[in-house]
């Protein structure tokens, strides 16, 4: 295992709300060396805003680190959490065209890529788009958000937790439980009528939670544990993206991997990732010959120590003073 430990808190030196239409205006961040290699970071859920100690792990002598909530969560505005936000302009393309907005405001040529879960997709998606735009790509828990790999986490699971699921499957109207269960937790988040929300959005979380119950080595219940206003926006999100497979062609990443040529990357994914099989990184890294896949074995989707070392060990080959990008 590698020696290499977080760094000290880095100071924010800058911040903001950057204005991006629609009404939204998105939070943003910046630590670590003013003059340093930029190095973005993306957060998971959808919906679940920014880490608070991912820039951790980037050495702050040598990284800019610049982090962000996407539309609707975290201290972006408006948030999900109320009713009345309207979700019409919160789409992938969206989030896209924030990160680019979000690079020109801060003067950035091109940066240095890192998320896990929902950030793989998002960042994936960026990469292939912008892909002067990227110095490097590291991704932990790699999705793809491709319609089977959302199947799988709401309806193939029930194979391995049938009493969990059939929890998860009671909390949607008696005739949506038979149909998509994620697009009936969407309409349901979309209710005028807040307990009904409310119940959806515990229903929910106890499901994502007993599917990373078994991982001791990570952080089992941490969706559960969120607070209720960012559990209402993370589950609104959530399901607005997954009913709609985040409004990505059937296996686009995938097919669009060629757009990678010559970006470096690191894919990091636990063998023990019940809510997104191994399966999905290993495709990614025989599209994408420039990544390498660490596969970690007692590792699910929330990590272990053996994951975090890997992590700290990718972002540490893009120290231009150390590595070869």
């Amino acid at each position: 295992m590698s020696g290499r430990r977080l760094f000290p808190e880095p100071q924010v030196y800058d911040h903001g709300l950057l204005d991006v239409g629609d009404g939204n205006r998105i939070y943003w961040e910046v630590r670590g060396n003013p003059v340093g290699r930029p190095a973005l970071v993306v957060h998971g859920g959808p919906g679940s805003g920014r880490p608070r100690g991912a820039h951790k792990g980037f050495d702050p002598d040598v990284f800019q680190v610049v982090s962000f909530d996407q539309r609707g969560c975290g201290d972006s505005i408006p948030s999900a959490t109320n009713a009345s936000t309207d979700m019409t302009h919160n789409t992938t393309e969206h989030l896209l065209a924030d990160m680019e907005t979000l690079r020109e405001h801060l003067g950035v040529d091109s940066w240095l890529l890192y998320g896990g879960s929902w950030a793989s997709t998002l960042i994936l998606a960026y990469a292939e788009r912008h892909p002067e735009r990227v110095i490097g790509i590291v991704l932990v828990g790699v999705t793809m958000t491709r319609p089977q790999e959302i199947d799988w986490l709401y309806h193939g699971l029930r194979l391995l937790l049938p009493i969990e699921w059939e929890r998860f499957r009671a909390g949607v109207p008696d005739q949506d439980r038979n149909g998509n269960l994620v697009d009936a937790y969407r309409r349901l988040m979309e209710s005028p009528d807040p307990a009904v929300r409310e119940q959806a959005a515990r229903d929910w979380c106890a499901w994502e939670d007993a599917v990373i119950a078994h991982e001791h080595l990570g952080n089992p219940g941490q969706y559960s544990a969120k607070p209720d206003a960012a559990k209402l926006a993370f589950v609104r999100i959530c399901t607005h993206y997954f009913a709609h497979c985040a409004w990505l062609e059937e296996g686009q990443l995938l097919r669009d991997a060629y757009r990678l040529k010559g970006i470096p990357g690191v894919l990091i994914h636990g063998r023990l990732d019940l809510s997104g099989p191994l399966l999905t990184a290993w495709e990614l890294a025989q599209a994408w010959p420039d990544a390498e896949l660490k596969i970690i074995d007692d590792s699910g989707h929330t990590g272990s120590p053996a994951m975090r070392a890997a992590v700290l060990d990718a972002i540490a080959q893009f120290d231009p003073a150390l590595s070869r990008f």
